[in-house]
């Protein structure tokens, strides 16, 4: 079944992203490969997160963590004068995350040209948050292209910006060297775009088809099967129009 939503899918933002995250990560490096000169070559590569807060998405992301319990009846202990607690906090332990990246290389030194992350709900909330704004500064300082995919409407947003548009879903684009960011803003009802990716001058930059991307995630690899789309989309919840709106595509 081909995708009803002209753009992103917000019913993949919730327990099923990790495998969404992989599997649009590699469609996005199998798209470019062909697309690229014999200098370059695609690397996917994995870096992981200890997800410190995973509380903070049970039941979207982590649907087998366990938040609390209700304490226990306390025990009749003649002249006990202790009030029983409400609730029993176990220790939340933190949750490895792999967060999968597209690098563009150069193929004779394997130098990083260009970057593409598709953002992981770790990424957009403390402390995860403050490690990837850094990890982006590094790149930047070192002259590497970085194109961001933002697909997640829940969270903080990384970039900030007095002119950073409201939106749904966000890309950004920083070219190597320059000190202004390329922003593709994107609601419920928006097609994915095609966005450019930019390799060593003066090669020019190539096509990515994220909506395409897309079409081909639901196609391979039948996504749609994992979906009630009778139920609500995963949270942040949809305003009442945006619902209205969702609920007549079905």
């Amino acid at each position: 079944m081909p995708k009803r939503f002209p753009g992103m899918d917000p019913y993949l933002e919730g327990y099923l992203w990790p495998d969404v995250h992989q599997s649009l990560s590699y469609l996005i490096s199998a798209q470019l490969t062909p697309q690229l000169g014999d200098p370059y070559v695609v690397q996917l590569h994995t870096y992981t997160v200890m997800d410190t807060a995973p509380q903070e998405d049970i039941g979207i992301l982590y649907p087998d963590v366990e938040l609390l319990k209700r304490a226990e009846e306390p025990q009749e202990v003649y002249g006990n004068p202790f009030t029983p607690a409400t609730l029993c906090l176990p220790d939340v332990d933190p949750v490895e995350v792999r967060i999968p990246v597209v690098e563009i290389r150069d193929r004779k030194g394997n130098e990083l040209i260009t970057a593409i992350e598709l953002l992981s709900p770790v990424n957009k909330r403390y402390p995860g948050l403050a490690a990837y704004r850094s990890k982006r500064e590094r790149l930047r300082v070192n002259g590497v292209h970085f194109i961001e995919i933002d697909l997640l409407r829940r969270g903080t947003r990384t970039l900030t910006h007095p002119d950073l548009p409201a939106a749904h879903y966000l890309i950004a684009l920083n070219r190597a060297g320059q000190t202004q960011t390329d922003i593709w803003a994107l609601g419920l009802r928006d097609p994915l775009p095609v966005i450019p990716v930019p390799l060593r001058p003066p090669d020019a930059d190539l096509p990515l088809d994220l909506g395409q991307t897309l079409d081909r995630l639901y196609r391979e690899r039948a996504i749609d099967k994992s979906i009630d789309y009778q139920q609500p989309p995963p949270p942040p919840a949809l305003m009442e129009k945006e619902w209205e709106w969702v609920q007549s595509l079905f």
